[in-house]
């Protein structure tokens, strides 16, 4: 683990620490990644939805292996300089396997990974499972057991609420959780009014989704800590490349598309070209 990684671990569990609630937007690449840190916010989230979008152009269904959201993160991990969170999914191992997991994505300088319960059907109409406790449990000891540096973050994810309604299965769920050794917990689908009932109750720091309808503030009135933006780049990108495209479509004309010929200037200034120039005077052309 380099020194960088180890600073980012930290500048994570500072920001926890402060007591604010804080926002991360979810990337879908490097450039939104990079984007992300430009806007001034403090952390950066890559979750399986967009990552199962951007890097194979799928739903996000339970297709993405280890080495798929790995890679996306080694890669968003080294365009910016703030903490980057990852979804982990299951696990990806049972626990006795699960120390391979938390050493990929600590290698590949991610902060924290948030670990789930969910075992089928998520973002499907299906009948969904959740694994028993227990096992999840014991992928969380794993999982903590299995980090080279303690400032790396694991996060026990319930999706109890999200399968069945049920917010007293949650909160037991996320105390097992917490009660083997999780940094944090993740319940799914809490709008703030029933995640304000449930804080009391739960004893680690929470992270959740941000819900439709509701403010970060509303979040953090609820007692938040961390809440992720996942789609945010995903599904802004997407709206703005459709009506591009129709628009190209319809006129014929690319010129014809609000900022494609104005945003050069400003988008080669971003992403570099002037330090490439800078590299050629001071050591020369190839």
């Amino acid at each position: 683990m380099t020194a960088a990684f180890a600073t980012r671990h930290r500048a994570l569990r500072a920001l926890l620490a402060s007591g604010r609630t804080i926002a991360a937007p979810g990337a879908s690449d490097t450039l939104s990644a990079r984007q992300i840190e430009a806007a001034g916010f403090e952390c950066v989230y890559i979750g399986s939805y967009a990552t199962a979008a951007s890097r194979l152009g799928l739903p996000d269904t339970g297709l993405l292996s280890l080495q798929d959201m790995v890679g996306q993160a080694r890669g968003i991990v080294d365009a910016v300089n703030i903490p980057v969170i990852a979804d982990a999914e299951g696990g990806f191992n049972d626990a006795a396997n699960l120390w391979r997991t938390v050493r990929e994505f600590e290698r590949a300088g991610v902060s924290a990974i948030h670990i789930e319960d969910h075992a089928y059907g998520k973002h499907a109409e299906v009948p969904q499972r959740l694994h028993p406790i227990d096992t999840v449990a014991g992928r969380i000891r794993a999982a903590v057991d299995a980090r080279e540096d303690p400032n790396f973050m694991i996060v026990a994810r319930s999706d109890a609420y999200w399968v069945a309604q049920d917010l007293d299965d949650t909160i037991a769920r996320l105390n097992a959780y917490a009660e083997a050794g999780a940094d944090m917990v993740f319940p799914t689908m809490l709008p703030p009014p029933l995640l304000a009932r449930a804080r009391p109750r739960l004893a680690r720091p929470v992270m959740v989704v941000d819900s439709p309808g509701h403010t970060l503030a509303d979040e953090a009135a609820a007692g938040a800590a961390i809440v992720l933006y996942f789609g945010f780049s995903l599904l802004v990108q997407y709206q703005a490349v459709q009506q591009a495209l129709e628009t190209f479509r319809r006129s014929g004309d690319a010129g014809a598309v609000p900022g494609l010929r104005e945003n050069v200037a400003r988008f080669e200034r971003f992403i570099g070209y002037a330090d490439f120039t800078a590299r050629t005077r001071k050591y020369g052309a190839g």
